[in-house]
């Protein structure tokens, strides 16, 4: 049996409790995220993608329900240890890299070490240089953002999500923002490291044909599940 990461049971998530103005978003969403899965979260705009996806990463608490990160409830967790869980097994990138601009390539991929341990390592900046090896951009270390394409920066944030061998990367419309060969490249190179580290992605897109590339898809519609299949 998949041995699962995360576990979520009938997750609700309301902006403005409380109030006239209050609005459920997630109704009662339960799936989980196992080791190795490589998972497309699609659905229309408005479906409550993004907000289930900050649910995931810890970004946002849900309203209520219960979320399990290796058999540990976090819903009651202090934000210390929401931070510390997300550094030490969630990776995250995003449509919009968000690249610090004054780092070049290797300390924005250094930056997550630097958040966990407080200092640069020198066996960070090793994994850091390996990282950008593997996604061809060792010659490119010192350039800083504004120095490189749209798909190299793609590829650094790829790079920075997988600093610290994290379990799970979740992924917000990674390759939104770009022309269909770059995009099918940041696919494959997901896959790859899929394939090769065993890390488990859940991607959310628009775009169908990488949804059917995936082992699992997801469908959420006006926040609930509404299919979930493995397609292979």
């Amino acid at each position: 049996m998949p041995t699962p990461i995360i576990a979520l049971n009938d997750i609700r998530k309301t902006y403005n409790a409380g109030t006239p103005i209050a609005q459920e978003v997630l109704h009662g969403v339960s799936f989980t995220v196992n080791e190795g899965e490589f998972t497309a979260l699609i659905g229309p705009s408005g479906s409550g993608k993004s907000t289930l996806l900050n649910v995931l990463g810890l970004l946002e608490s849900a309203t209520s329900g219960s979320y399990q990160l290796h058999g540990r409830e976090m819903a009651q967790a202090s934000e210390d240890e929401r931070t510390r869980a997300r550094l030490s097994t969630l990776g995250f990138i995003f449509q919009f890299h968000h690249l610090l601009p004054a780092f070049n390539a290797l300390e924005n991929v250094q930056m997550p070490g630097l958040m966990l341990e407080g200092d640069y390592t020198s066996a960070r900046r090793d994994e850091a240089l390996a990282l950008l090896e593997a996604v061809g951009l060792k010659e490119a270390m010192r350039k800083k953002p504004n120095e490189l394409s749209g798909g190299m920066q793609q590829r650094v944030a790829i790079a920075r999500a997988l600093a610290l061998t994290p379990k799970v990367v979740l992924a917000d419309e990674p390759t939104g923002n770009l022309d269909t060969k770059t995009a099918d490249d940041i696919f494959v190179l997901l896959r790859r490291f899929n394939q090769e580290r065993g890390t488990a992605f859940v991607i959310v897109t628009h775009d169908p044909r990488l949804a059917e590339r995936c082992d699992r898809k997801i469908s959420l519609v006006d926040g609930v599940i509404a299919d979930d299949r493995q397609i292979r």
